[in-house]
């Protein structure tokens, strides 16, 4: 009987983490909000399929770019396309676009400092506008 409470204690610690939350929130600008440590940032995909990266504190206050790292790795059908970013006024930019077409993963790797644990985030790069919310498909807030 001891067996078989472990073994259920055991299966419910490797499944609960599959069923968690895993409500998408969208930001200001209607891209996917990355929760990093004590900030967020905002993942969104611009006209020029460069990807631009916004900061905010907890309460959603706009946050300058300082001392945080992004990376992204684009996992497209015509290859893996590393890009990075710089500052330019209050968002990373990406110094390349993205790799043509829509439906692959973007790994995101982030730091909230320099100095902090990286975390990464995959993006399912889906660009078409979802009708019930009205975001990108990326960053879709429906519970679809």
């Amino acid at each position: 009987m001891k067996k078989l409470l472990l073994s259920f204690a055991m299966l419910a610690l490797v499944i609960s983490p599959a069923l968690a939350d895993k409500h998408v929130k969208a930001g200001p600008r209607k891209g996917l909000i990355m929760e990093l440590q004590g900030k967020n940032a905002e993942f969104f995909v611009e006209k020029d399929h460069t990807v631009s990266i916004a900061f905010y504190d907890a309460s959603g206050k706009a946050l300058t770019p300082s001392d945080e790292v992004v990376t992204a790795t684009a996992e497209a059908p015509s290859g893996k396309a590393k890009l990075e970013f710089e500052k330019k006024g209050n968002l990373l930019v990406s110094k390349a676009p993205l790799p043509s077409g829509d439906g692959y993963q973007v790994v995101v790797q982030a730091k909230a400092s320099a100095d902090a644990k990286s975390k990464n985030f995959r993006v399912k790069l889906q660009l078409h506008t979802c009708a019930g919310c009205s975001n990108p498909e990326y960053a879709c807030t429906c519970d679809e």
